[in-house]
């Protein structure tokens, strides 16, 4: 059988459909959405920045369009999600959970994630947490009293925090809700009460999965791409024997030497991509989190974008800003954004817009673009678009008439 050889614009079509980012929605998006959506991602990352949306919402915006944001807490509440260490700290499918339980019982293994050192020194602390919650209830962090004389932030958790942390990333809690996007905690048996380790898969088949699921989510993946997705240590599954057991499918993009890996669900897809016949034509604004960004490399190499996420970079060296948000447009990464949605005033302020060296302005890429921004702008209840600067200067006029235009344009309607 031959294997196809797909173009890179074929490649990049081929991921963004698997990621639920090819074309626009046809209808408006429902509840379950939400699930399938991060079914189709494998996982949502979850991060607490919010010059816009938080990270999660605006992930699954990019892919629903409009929607009530706390239908993703109520999936968690209702047991559809649980929080984990996945590709980060994530809110994956709750059938995905033994997946991620071998990761739990072998916690000095997680890195910065745990601390055996906390738990040896401190571990009458520790007990007094977990038996609070015994006794008590799902618990707030900011249910604990901080009386350690220390002001607040990432860095310097009350010990009753890190007590919370250590002993969700052992499993022994996990996130039953959350209000505000506080994170509730409760006891594993209380919030999975199914779940006995008696169901525990074999290592081998984890791997197996996970390097199943993540390229399945990829649509299709480079074997040095495979390993960040879901955060996978060695020893790793080679790619390879699982084309040979007829699980993956192999196939190659135009000048790269190594061959990419596809799911044999997505055969229609990769049918379809290497004939050329599927069609990117969605516009939209991207988290700093969502999948096709956060591997650098991966987005560097497939989209030839190298995206650096700044908000940890001193203010006098940052080079694009704060929380820049990448643009999608018809298949390409076009630029980038930095905004801050002024919820109070109704304004979206777009701090500075940059696009790529090789980006084509023409009429519809500007109408492309200002539609995604009066998109993201009209979903934050911020109608009006402020746009400061842009690069090149000459599409900053330019994007401001699109936006006047389709403002115009909304008011004549209604």
């Amino acid at each position: 059988m031959t294997e196809p050889i797909l173009s890179l614009s074929a490649a990049r079509a081929l991921h963004l459909a698997a990621q639920g980012l090819l074309q626009p929605r046809r209808r408006k998006a429902r509840r379950e959405d939400v699930l399938a959506a991060i079914r189709q991602m494998g996982v949502l990352q979850i991060d607490t920045i919010h010059v816009v949306a938080r990270s999660p919402y605006l992930v699954l915006w990019s892919r629903l369009g409009d929607y009530p944001q706390p239908w993703l807490e109520q999936a968690l509440a209702q047991g559809e999600l649980f929080e984990y260490w996945a590709h980060e700290a994530c809110f994956v499918p709750v059938e995905d959970y033994g997946l991620y339980r071998h990761r739990m019982l072998d916690p000095e293994a997680m890195g910065w994630k745990y601390s055996a050192t906390w738990m040896k020194e401190r571990r009458a602390e520790v007990e007094a947490v977990l038996e609070h919650i015994r006794a008590n209830g799902p618990t707030r962090s900011s249910d604990f009293e901080r009386t350690d004389g220390k002001a607040g932030g990432w860095w310097s958790w009350k010990p009753e925090k890190r007590s919370l942390e250590v002993l969700f990333t052992t499993g022994q809690l996990m996130i039953s809700a959350r209000h505000n996007f506080q994170r509730i905690y409760d006891l594993a048996e209380r919030v999975l009460p199914a779940w006995h380790d008696s169901q525990l898969p074999p290592m081998e088949d984890v791997r197996r999965q996970l390097v199943l699921k993540a390229v399945k989510a990829m649509g299709c993946a480079r074997g040095a791409w495979i390993s960040d997705y879901f955060r996978t240590r060695p020893p790793r599954l080679d790619p390879e024997m699982l084309v040979g057991q007829g699980a993956l499918l192999r196939a190659w993009v135009d000048d790269w030497d190594d061959p990419i890996y596809v799911h044999p669900d997505h055969a229609g897809l990769l049918e379809s991509a290497a004939a050329g016949a599927l069609a990117s034509t969605l516009t939209t604004i991207l988290s700093p989190f969502d999948p096709v960004v956060w591997d650098r490399r991966r987005a560097l190499e497939l989209f030839d974008f190298d995206y650096r996420l700044e908000c940890y970079t001193p203010a006098d060296k940052r080079k694009y800003g704060y929380f820049t948000l990448p643009i999608l447009r018809r298949g390409a990464l076009v630029g980038r954004l930095d905004a801050k949605a002024h919820r109070r005033d109704g304004v979206f302020e777009v701090k500075s817009l940059v696009l790529e060296p090789g980006a084509r302005i023409s009429d519809r890429f500007t109408r492309d673009i200002a539609g995604a921004l009066q998109r993201l702008a009209n979903w934050h209840a911020c109608p009006q678009v402020q746009l400061q600067q842009a690069a090149p200067a000459a599409f900053g006029p330019q994007l401001q008439a699109a936006l006047d235009a389709a403002g115009a344009e909304k008011e004549a309607a209604s």
